[in-house]
């Protein structure tokens, strides 16, 4: 009777002490977390499901009566938030190309100004330091001066380029350089590509063609880590178009919230390889969701 006794009392101070949270004292505090999320550049549509989960995570949850329930719930965010970025890890290129067969091509695609040219630069760069033989292929044949970007850098870089005149078949300069690379056993081939926005239908037929005519080894999505919500729509718009295999943040040193890393992410869930963070050909960093979560304003 006496152990009985104990019990009843041990439950019954633990009650006291203690209560499950309901979906009411969750709700009241939603609206600011939500906002919080809006302002660093989550999408709409992102930020409804990761509030939502960490809503469901929380209802019914044991907690002692002093808890703070706003502490709580920002804990369990950022908690989901890494979860996110987590699904971002994909391994190392330069492990991927070690075990693929040679040539290994990659088409780099993306909208105007996200700094595309620059980051196949750095990419080069960084492969040349791990002992890989390197060769540029210019299949941007429509904007002007696109050519000559790329070969400064080839020639700063001391790296081949394979290119045609204005207004040539893109695919064509590809399928060229990578006859080239088989040819002189060149073990990377790097495609740069016109930049092109959703509304531009033949720019994106282009697209399609050098990804039908060469079949790449991998499909890399160059995103400017500043456009906030619009990342969504692009994200979207290459993977439906002719799908994405990896992808690269530029920017990113630019007082970045990481909103817009958090929506492709879980928009298009594909593996995030490299973070750009300069100008120089080694501001090219190794994707790790600490270093973003880190950058969060929450």
């Amino acid at each position: 009777m006496f152990k009985s006794f104990k019990e009843g009392i041990f439950k019954l101070v633990h009650k006291l002490k203690e209560k499950s949270l309901t979906e009411k004292e969750i709700e009241s505090i939603i609206d600011d977390f939500y906002i919080t999320l809006i302002s660093n550049d989550v999408a709409l549509n992102v930020a409804d499901e990761i509030i939502n989960e960490v809503k469901l995570s929380l209802i019914g949850k044991s907690v002692s009566r002093f808890t703070n329930i706003s502490e709580l719930f920002l804990d369990s965010l950022r908690s989901a938030l890494y979860n996110t970025l987590k699904l971002g890890q994909g391994g190392d290129l330069c492990d991927i190309i070690k075990r693929s067969d040679k040539p290994f091509s990659i088409v780099f695609f993306g909208v105007n100004g996200v700094g595309k040219t620059t980051t196949i630069a750095k990419v080069a760069w960084m492969l040349k330091n791990k002992g890989f033989s390197v060769v540029m292929a210019c299949s941007d044949t429509f904007r002007a001066a696109a050519i000559e970007q790329l070969e400064y850098h080839a020639d700063k870089l001391g790296v081949k380029m394979i290119r045609h005149n204005y207004g040539s078949d893109p695919a064509a300069v590809a399928f060229d350089a990578i006859s080239h690379a088989k040819s002189k056993k060149i073990d990377v081939v790097l495609i740069d590509t016109a930049g092109r926005q959703h509304s531009n239908i033949n720019l994106m037929d282009e697209l399609r063609k050098i990804v039908r005519v060469i079949n790449p080894s991998y499909k890399i999505l160059v995103l400017d880590a500043l456009t906030g919500n619009d990342a969504y729509n692009q994200a979207i718009y290459f993977e439906e178009g002719v799908g994405v295999d990896a992808l690269i943040f530029t920017k990113v040193d630019a007082d970045v919230k990481g909103g817009a890393i958090i929506t492709v992410i879980r928009t298009i869930k594909k593996p995030v390889l490299y973070l750009g963070i300069g100008q120089k050909y080694e501001d090219l960093i190794p994707y790790d969701p600490n270093y973003i979560l880190s950058r969060l304003l929450i």
